[in-house]
C-alpha cells in the first residue's frame, strides 16, 4: 500500500464528517448540540481512560521498574508543559484557527469567530493525540499498511459529524492539522525503519490519554485547559522512558 494513503482517507472522511454535520446542525436547536457535545465530551474521556491505563503496561514496568511508570507521565507532562507554553503553542494554535476563519469565512462576528476557533482547536486535539495516530502513521511510513489508519478514519468521521453538529465548519479546517501531523509522522516512519518499542509507546499512550482527558473536560465546559501547550510531553515522554531505562 502507498505510504501516506491512510493519511488521505483521514483527511476525506473528516471533510465528509463535518460537511454533514454543518448541514444537520443547522438543523438542530441549541440545546440539541449542547447534549452532542457533551455525549462527546463523555466518550473522549472514556478514551482518555483507557489510553491512561497504558500506565500499567508490563513492557513499561519492565523496562523502567513499577515505580517509574506514573513520574515518567507526570515528568513528561511537567517538562512538555512548560515547553509548551514559552513556545505559547495554544495561543498559536487558536491564532492559526482565527487565521483560516477570516480566509474561509470572512468577517462573521465574535462569536461564530470563537465557535470556529473552539471547534478547529478542540477537533485538532481530539483527532491527533490518540495512540492510533502516532502507530498508525508510522506503521504506514514503514510500509505496515495503513489499516490503523483507516480505522481511525472511520471514527474521526463519525467524531466529526457530532462535533460539526456544535461548531460548525472549524472542524473541516483540522483536516489541515490532521494532514500536517500524520503526514509529518509517515515520513518519521520512512526515516526510522522501525517503530516506538513497545516501553515508549505505552509511556506516549498514557501521556496522550491524560492530553484526552484535557480535551473532555473543555468538551464538558468544566475548564478550559490549554492542551495544546501540553503537546510536548509526546515527545518527552519517550525520552524520560530511555533515561530510566538506563538508570534502572
Amino acid at each position: 500500500m502507498i505510504p501516506g494513503l491512510g493519511t488521505a482517507v483521514n483527511v476525506a472522511t473528516v471533510l465528509v464528517g463535518a460537511t454533514i454535520g454543518v448541514l444537520l446542525g443547522n438543523r438542530l436547536p441549541i440545546r440539541t448540540r449542547d447534549v452532542v457535545t457533551d455525549a462527546l465530551g463523555l466518550v473522549t474521556l472514556l478514551i482518555a481512560g483507557t489510553s491512561a491505563m497504558a500506565v500499567l503496561d508490563d513492557d513499561l514496568s519492565d523496562r523502567v521498574g513499577d515505580s517509574s511508570p506514573m513520574l515518567i507521565v507526570l515528568g513528561s507532562l511537567l517538562v512538555g508543559g512548560i515547553v509548551g507554553s514559552l513556545l505559547r503553542l495554544e495561543s498559536r494554535v487558536e491564532a492559526f484557527g482565527g487565521w483560516l476563519q477570516s480566509r474561509l469565512a470572512g468577517d462573521t462576528g465574535s462569536a461564530e469567530r470563537h465557535r470556529f476557533i473552539e471547534g478547529f482547536v478542540v477537533s485538532s486535539l481530539v483527532f491527533c493525540t490518540g495512540p492510533l495516530t502516532i502507530l498508525g502513521s508510522l506503521n504506514d511510513g514503514l510500509g505496515n499498511g495503513a489499516e490503523q489508519l483507516v480505522l481511525k478514519a472511520a471514527l474521526d468521521g463519525f467524531a466529526a459529524i457530532a462535533f460539526a453538529a456544535s461548531f460548525g465548519w472549524g472542524v473541516a479546517a483540522s483536516a489541515i492539522t490532521v494532514l500536517v501531523v500524520q503526514g509529518s509522522l509517515t515520513l518519521l516512519g520512512l526515516a526510522l525503519g522501525d517503530v516506538l518499542p513497545d516501553a515508549q509507546l505505552a509511556a506516549v499512550t498514557a501521556t496522550g490519554g491524560l492530553l484526552l482527558v484535557g480535551v473532555a473536560l473543555r468538551l464538558l465546559r468544566v475548564r478550559e485547559i490549554p492542551v495544546a501547550d501540553l503537546l510536548p510531553a509526546l515527545l518527552v515522554a519517550p525520552l524520560l522512558v530511555e533515561l530510566a531505562g538506563a538508570i534502572h
